[in-house]
């Protein structure tokens, strides 16, 4: 029997679309964390190509953490 919280990590792992990962991490963003938008995260992913070996699908399993990170310096620096 499969539990409501592993159904939600499973979601994670999915490759999805720009704008539902945008969603998904706004959604689950702590507060006082920088919020995300599609120019911000197109700039990420022209920043790290690498990590997109899929094309243009997005995971939030494998990029909120980096997005994260990144957004948290990219805002300092301006």
């Amino acid at each position: 029997m499969r539990t409501a919280r592993k159904d939600e990590i499973d979601l994670t792992q999915v490759q999805t679309s720009l704008e539902v990962f945008l969603e998904s991490y706004n959604k689950n963003i702590p507060a006082g964390f920088p919020r995300a938008s599609v120019a911000i995260l197109k700039k990420f992913q022209s920043i790290y190509p690498m990590l997109f070996k899929h094309g243009n699908t997005w995971s939030v399993a494998l990029y909120r953490k980096k997005v994260i990170d990144w957004l948290s310096s990219y805002r300092n620096a301006d």
